[in-house]
């Protein structure tokens, strides 16, 4: 009788071979997820400024009736274009400042892309937990 008992308790604490495999590759799907938020936050140790918005060219008319703009020949500007307060901005950009914003401009995108995708890599985490858990739970 005893030994029914002892191997009772023996074959549940066992896993399946396919647990185990599922474990294995839970496991491997985890380090690479992890790898990959390494990677990504990556972008938050740089040094280099951020500016929030976008760089543009900016061809308008200026409303005068006898400027060249009436015919087709719009006035050009380099601007920056943000959002503050729910409004957009736009700033005219001076040409000795173009390449150093349009080059923080584009950062900021980079970093706020890295923000999301560390988002996205955190749930995949997490998601991942709860099943090598659920695998790994005995019955009591």
């Amino acid at each position: 009788m005893k030994r029914v008992v002892l191997y009772a308790i023996y074959s549940n604490s066992m896993q399946s071979k396919r647990d185990l495999e599922k474990l294995s590759r839970l496991r491997g799907a985890l380090r690479d997820a992890l790898k990959e938020l390494e990677t990504t936050l990556e972008v938050a140790f740089e040094r280099s400024a951020l500016v929030k918005g976008n760089v543009y060219e900016l061809a308008r008319k200026c409303g005068k009736p006898s400027c060249a703009c009436t015919e087709g020949q719009l006035h050009r500007s380099m601007v920056l274009s943000w959002s503050h307060q729910g409004k957009t901005r736009l700033m005219t950009i001076p040409p000795e400042q173009l390449d150093r914003l349009r080059a923080n401009s584009e950062q900021y995108l980079r970093y706020r892309r890295a923000r999301a995708r560390v988002t996205e890599i955190h749930q995949q985490i997490l998601k991942l937990f709860d099943q090598i858990e659920k695998l790994r739970r005995e019955k009591p």
